[in-house]
């Protein structure tokens, strides 16, 4: 990963992340002794901008939302660095690591179970705002009034509970949530995934807007490739705890490079495409993490698998220039 590191300075990356792993333990016996790994994460690195939207799409159970978690340090990384504008995250303690949360925040997939029932709209706007001792309680009362209107929500939806929305509202008072802190980078994980179509586009639509407004980062995850091309500036592509491809939008769903994001394309529909793809079927299940295979993650069930793929696992070098690949079919 150094030549995506040469091509800016460090100074512009607001997110760095390099060799980042998270193994699970195994275990097994009465004295609980570790037998294996669960390789959730497994030597990821990237590094992103200020102001771009970087989508991750995969498989379920690839490490997307694993690596979600760990760079807001809601799970403990096994190895590796995670830098938010050059801090070492994994070296805070709880205390450092509290006060700097506040410029991370989460949209969570499920708004509902993301939202305590007990408490008002107005309430989980306040709380934040009051953990960290920001404005004073006229000032906080006017920010929530301003964050309702500025997803769309009325501002006598204050004084209600979560089970008074729909699912599309409840999303609007999770990103309005987000905002509250004005924070450096937001990382969505499958925000509109829970969400009727109609109603995605209408959040999708409401988050670019927010980036604008206020020059927001955006780490958005998601299955959907659908989504991710509308969304991001660049996508990495995760497969079994590991990116196999990593490029600009344009240069991703124009010319795919690994034979797992090809596969991944091919199977999205296109309705108003006049042009019928041809549809790519990947053969066998995804391996365990707990057991992955030797070599190349991705060579059981690759239809250009090579005798190298099955002994040397492939490094993500840049095949093109702002498209990174991990594949023996380029090196």
């Amino acid at each position: 990963m150094t030549q995506l590191k040469q091509q800016v300075n460090q100074n512009e990356y607001i997110l760095e992340v390099e060799n980042v792993k998270k193994y699970f333990p195994i275990k097994k016996g009465v004295f609980s002794k570790q037998v294996r790994a669960v390789k959730a994460v497994d030597d990821v690195s990237f590094q992103m901008r200020k102001g771009e939207t970087l989508g991750i799409v995969g498989e379920s159970g690839c490490g997307k939302s694993t690596m979600a978690r760990l760079i807001i340090r809601l799970l403990e990384a096994t190895d590796g660095v995670i830098k938010l504008e050059g801090k070492d995250l994994t070296t805070l303690s709880k205390e450092e690591m509290r006060s700097t949360r506040r410029d991370i925040q989460m949209v969570f997939q499920d708004p509902y179970a993301s939202l305590n029932p007990r408490w008002t709209v107005e309430r989980t706007l306040l709380e934040p705002m009051r953990v960290y001792n920001i404005g004073t309680r006229s000032e906080r009362k006017e920010r929530v009034i301003d964050l309702l209107n500025k997803v769309g929500l009325d501002s006598s939806y204050a004084k209600r509970h979560p089970h008074e929305f729909s699912g599309g509202q409840r999303q609007r008072i999770g990103i309005a949530r987000a905002l509250v802190l004005n924070p450096k980078l937001i990382i969505a994980d499958e925000p509109v995934s829970a969400l009727d179509i109609s109603v995605q586009a209408q959040v999708i639509n409401l988050m670019q807007d927010l980036q604008e407004q206020y020059n927001l980062t955006y780490m958005f995850i998601t299955h959907d490739l659908s989504v991710c091309e509308h969304i991001s500036d660049r996508v990495a592509v995760m497969y079994l705890g590991k990116i196999v491809e990593l490029a600009k939008k344009d240069q991703l769903f124009s010319n795919p490079l690994h034979p797992y994001t090809l596969a991944l394309i091919s199977a999205a529909p296109e309705v108003n495409s006049p042009v019928k793809k041809e549809r790519i079927v990947l053969k066998g299940d995804v391996p365990s993490p707990a057991k992955p295979p030797k070599g190349c993650a991705f060579h059981t069930r690759c239809p250009s698998c090579m005798d190298i793929c099955k002994v040397e696992a492939p490094t993500l070098n840049e095949k093109e220039p702002g498209q990174f690949v991990a594949c023996h079919l380029y090196q």
